[in-house]
């Protein structure tokens, strides 16, 4: 039986000679390691994906390459979700010094912030997402689209996205894990009824992915905290832009169109 291992191999390069990558390459091939992705992250690193079928190749790879003089091995592991998308996108997704929960990212970025959301809503059991950002900084849409690549329904309990939604019932079918459940914090607490509560309380109480837009709003005027949450994501326009409730608290709303102002 074939069970073979995945792998995280990230070195830096001391000295690009010609023909560097070559060497490593063959290196791999001697030792029958596979080769999945390879990619340069951050500066003068490199990352590969690597497939081996027993520890002990891995052990000799990291025996012979600690004895180049051109490159350090930084790194050797089985792959974290970081270290995916670090090969797939050529950087790492920032993460909070504090809180390790917390990701950062900006609108430049939105497509490893998809690929990541992905992995994540392709999770088993229970999981709660909050989702922090300014209006029109494109965090609704960046969840649907994620929802699509980790080929996942989506129901909205609230959102503004096109029109205002507030669900005060859900249908039989619509209870399951299978389902990626998105909701705004602002619209639930500004336009909801005790029926739409009821609704966000029995989709928490189901193994399946829930995500929280403006959770700090939503935490401040329910009984949920933001312990509750298993990740937090912050999108910004740019790394120096602050994320407030001032603008975004404010009442605006046409009820002739149904659009809300809070966020598109």
């Amino acid at each position: 039986m074939d069970e073979r291992k995945d792998w995280y191999l990230e070195y830096e390069i001391l000295h690009n000679r010609p023909g560097l990558l070559g060497d490593i390459a063959s290196l791999l091939g001697m030792l029958s390691i596979n080769i999945i992705m390879i990619n340069g992250v951050e500066d003068n690193h490199r990352g590969m994906l690597l497939l081996s079928k027993e520890d002990k190749q891995m052990k000799r790879l990291v025996t012979i390459l600690d004895t180049m003089q051109t490159i350090q091995v930084k790194k050797i592991r089985r792959p974290k979700l970081r270290d995916r998308l670090a090969v797939m996108h050529g950087r790492y997704i920032k993460s909070d010094s504090d809180d390790k929960k917390t990701f950062r990212f900006v609108r430049d970025e939105l497509g490893i912030l998809v690929d990541f959301m992905a992995e994540l809503f392709n999770k088993e059991g229970h999981v709660l997402i909050g989702i922090r950002g300014m209006p029109r900084v494109g965090k609704t849409e960046s969840v649907v689209a994620a929802s699509v690549c980790a080929n996942k329904k989506w129901l909205f309990l609230s959102s503004t996205l096109l029109k205002q939604t507030v669900r005060s019932q859900l249908i039989k079918h619509e209870y399951h894990k299978d389902y990626l459940y998105i909701l705004d914090g602002i619209v639930s607490v500004k336009r909801s009824s005790e029926k739409h509560w009821q609704v966000i309380r029995e989709v928490m109480q189901l193994p399946a992915v829930k995500v929280v837009e403006h959770p700090d709003v939503f935490v401040q005027h329910s009984e949920y905290s933001l312990d509750d949450f298993d990740y937090f994501i912050e999108l910004r326009n740019n790394e120096d832009e602050e994320i407030t409730y001032e603008e975004i608290n404010k009442p605006q709303f046409d009820e002739q169109d149904g659009f809300s102002m809070f966020d598109f």
